[in-house]
Order: C-alpha cells, then sequence, then structure tokens
C-alpha cells in the first residue's frame, strides 16, 4: 500500500479508505538524521524510505528528513536539503517515535575534532530521552558508544568492505525471523570491538567471523540499536563507493588504490578489475575511469531481505510501545 510519507511538516491529505486504515494501524512518526556525503545523500533517503515503507503495513508513518548544519556540502546538495529536508532545529519540537542517524564521511584525526561532533552529541543526548528508539548506523554507532560510554573504535589495516555472513548470536525481539545467518553489506575503516561491548553491558545481536561486530543494541529510556554494517544498502552500494574511491585514485585526492569489496563481484568481473588496477597505478589520471567496463555482481549479493525484517520488527516494536503508552499529557 502507498504510505503517507511527510517529508514536509503538513501530511498530505489522504482518501477516506486510507484514513480507515491508517486509524487501524496507529500512526508514528520517524525521523532520519542523513549525514552521508552528498553522492550518497538522495540514496540514503530512498533505501531507509523504502525499508520503512515496505514494512509499515496498515500503519501511518509521517517521515522526516534532517541533516546536521555543520556536515560540509556542496551547493547542489544544500538546495536539495532546503528543498526537501525539515530543518534541523524542528526536531526537537516534533513527538519523535522512532530516529534514524546515518554516519558522515570522516574528515578528522578523531571523531571528537571533527566539526559535528557538538551537534552530534547533543543528538545522542536528545535522543535518549525523547525517542522510544534510535538507530545509529556505521559511523553513527562508533561516535554514539564514543560518547555514552567511551568506547573507542580501532582502526583496520585496511578497509572492511564487502558481503559478509553474519550469524545471530543472541534471541531478541529485532531479530525474530531472521535466518541463523544473514549477509550484510559492510564499508568501513574502523571497528568496535566486542570485548568493549561486552565489558559495558551492550547486547550483541549479529556478528560476522570476518567483519567482526554486526548489529548490538543498549537498553536505557530508549532501546539504542547500532550497525557496524550497512544492511540497508542496495545492491548496488558498494559498486558506487567503489568507483569513487577509484576516482578519488586517479584524480590523485587518496594515495592508496581501493581493495575489491568481498564477496560482491563474479570471478571474471574481479579478474577486470584487477588487470585495471594495474593500468591505474601505472597510469594514473582521472580520465582512465571512463574506460571500466561493465561489472556483475554475484548471485549471492543481498536484496534487502534481512534489513526488511529488521525494519518490520523496529516498527512493531515502535508501534506496541506507542500503544502501550499513556498519552503524552497523561504522562505529565
Amino acid at each position: 500500500m502507498a504510505l503517507p510519507f511527510e517529508k514536509p511538516i503538513a501530511s498530505p491529505a489522504l482518501a477516506p479508505a486510507q484514513n480507515e486504515a491508517v486509524r487501524a494501524g496507529g500512526e508514528l512518526t520517524i525521523a532520519l538524521v542523513n549525514n552521508m556525503p552528498d553522492t550518497a545523500l538522495k540514496a540514503t533517503e530512498r533505501q531507509f524510505m523504502r525499508l520503512v515503507q515496505s514494512t509499515a503495513g496498515k500503519t501511518r508513518v509521517r517521515f522526516h528528513c534532517f541533516a546536521l548544519p555543520t556536515v560540509d556540502r556542496s551547493k547542489q546538495a544544500q538546495d536539495h536539503i532546503a528543498k526537501d529536508y525539515v530543518d534541523f532545529t524542528e526536531l526537537r519540537r516534533l513527538h519523535i517515535d522512532g530516529l534514524i542517524v546515518t554516519g558522515a564521511e570522516p574528515l578528522a584525526a578523531t571523531l571528537p575534532e571533527e566539526p559535528y561532533w557538538r551537534e552530534f552529541t547533543d543528538l545522542i543526548d536528545w535522543a535518549r530521552t525523547n525517542t522510544r528508539s534510535a538507530i545509529w548506523s556505521c559511523l553513527a554507532a562508533h561516535a554514539a558508544l564514543l560518547h555514552l560510554d567511551g568506547i573507542e573504535r580501532k582502526r583496520l589495516p585496511q578497509k572492511c568492505s564487502g558481503i559478509y555472513d553474519c550469524a545471530k548470536v543472541t534471541g531478541d525481539w529485532l531479530t525474530n525471523d531472521l535466518p541463523p545467518s544473514i549477509k550484510v553489506a559492510h564499508s568501513r575503516l574502523n571497528e568496535v570491538r566486542e570485548s568493549d561491548l561486552s565489558a559495558r553491558g551492550y547486547q550483541l545481536l549479529t556478528r560476522s567471523e570476518q567483519a567482526g561486530v554486526d548489529i548490538f543494541a543498549r537498553d536505557d529510556e530508549s532501546r539504542f540499536i547500532f550497525f557496524q554494517g550497512h544492511p540497508e544498502y542496495d545492491a548496488l552500494s558498494l559498486q558506487r563507493e567503489y568507483m569513487r574511491d577509484i576516482a578519488r585514485f586517479l584524480a590523485g585526492e587518496r594515495k592508496d588504490y581501493p581493495a575489491i569489496p568481498a564477496s560482491y563481484f563474479d570471478a571474471t568481473t574481479e579478474d577486470v578489475l584487477t588487470n585495471f588496477e594495474e593500468r591505474a597505478r601505472a597510469h594514473r589520471k582521472p580520465e582512465l575511469a571512463a574506460e571500466l567496463p561493465g561489472l556483475t555482481l554475484r548471485p549471492s549479493v543481498p536484496a534487502g531481505g534481512a534489513a526488511t525484517i529488521i525494519f518490520r520488527n523496529w516498527l512493531d516494536f515502535l508501534g506496541h510501545d506507542a500503544r502501550v503508552r499513556p498519552p503524552e499529557s497523561v504522562r505529565k
């Protein structure tokens, strides 16, 4: 069913038949704070909107997009945010049931040196008492851990990029109906270690033998859920990132040549990419990127099934919590 998403604050009107379904399913307000780099800004919106839309059932969802003002943006991205996003100052005025916060492209040597650090930590503190549950993705997860419990992320020897088998570690409502093993995209330069999380009382939900911790959680006034991976990624997300990194290498914007994402391209494509890397290292020039041929993914690249289950469970939790809690006026 078409979901009555609400990107501006005023909600679009619904036909009478739709209103009946909405009343039967209730209503939730979801906020996405999208801090992804300009090249991934719109794709990230689509990915999370699709997941919420496909799992909401009869529940009416008011979906608001926000962006931290201190994240550096191109003029084109600024225009898009000004047109389609809600002003960040409005976030505290809305009654948010569920919050999704994405990572940002790292610019500084440490997280507290990032220009958006103060805004980000204020958002974490606000979410603890003003949401029912919040999802922190990738760098956002690392930032939240550092702020909440002083857990430092560790730099990896090389970027963790690819599709990894992740196994369920313990039972939890978030992983209900997931198979014992799922395939999840990871794309990061750092990690948080399982031992550090266990020492601070975090609940480990899924992990990978190759990529390490995947999903974990913390119960406070709000249920905080952390993704080290990217279950929301579509099939081509890692390809777009890999091509971006190749282009940056050819343009001299990065020193090292990116590694091929693990378990992602088929064997023939991996051979083509290995040969292209040799040419790129020998003849480093931006125009060489145009000579890359078509790329083919492995048939096993996930199509979003695991993410659909995770987000359905999350919305069910938010909806149940909304029903069992008394109205705001009564609680006061």
